[in-house]
């Protein structure tokens, strides 16, 4: 991973980046425990008409649940922000957009929320944890 971020970003980058990883990692496990409770079997209960197959599903909650808790760490926080970049394109692609979803309504669904983690998680990807993360404290010597 060093190759990728040779310098991990200090100072008040640093803490800002902390910040976005704190509360995007929380709100994606909130997301995904509830979906955790039937790993392989969630999107059933959401009423869709052709749910993805268990497996498919699984790794979404891993996306989730994992992919939330290793950002909150900032613990392989490239691979984790790419399963976030994976579940956030399913979730616009396979949802929000063929539904006819706006982007922002009062009351009914919307793909903002989808669309501004999925930016966030390239973010991520693109500027790294910051150096207040477990990955910096593994690659600094």
């Amino acid at each position: 991973m060093r190759w990728l971020y040779p310098n991990f970003i200090i100072g008040w980058g640093a803490l800002a980046l902390l910040l976005v990883r704190l509360v995007v990692g929380a709100a994606f496990i909130l997301h995904g425990w509830p979906k955790a409770q039937n790993p392989t079997g969630w999107m059933n209960r959401m009423g869709m008409k052709r749910p993805a197959p268990g497996f498919l599903q699984a790794l979404a909650v891993l996306a989730e649940v994992g992919g939330g808790l290793a950002l909150i760490l900032g613990l392989l926080t490239p691979i984790a922000a790419f399963g976030i970049v994976c579940q956030m394109l399913a979730a616009l692609f396979l949802v929000h957009l063929p539904n006819g979803d706006p982007f922002v309504a009062h009351g009914k669904p919307t793909y903002e929320l989808a669309l501004v983690y999925l930016t966030i998680a390239i973010l991520l990807i693109a500027l790294g944890p910051g150096r207040w993360s477990v990955d910096a404290l593994l690659l600094i010597p």
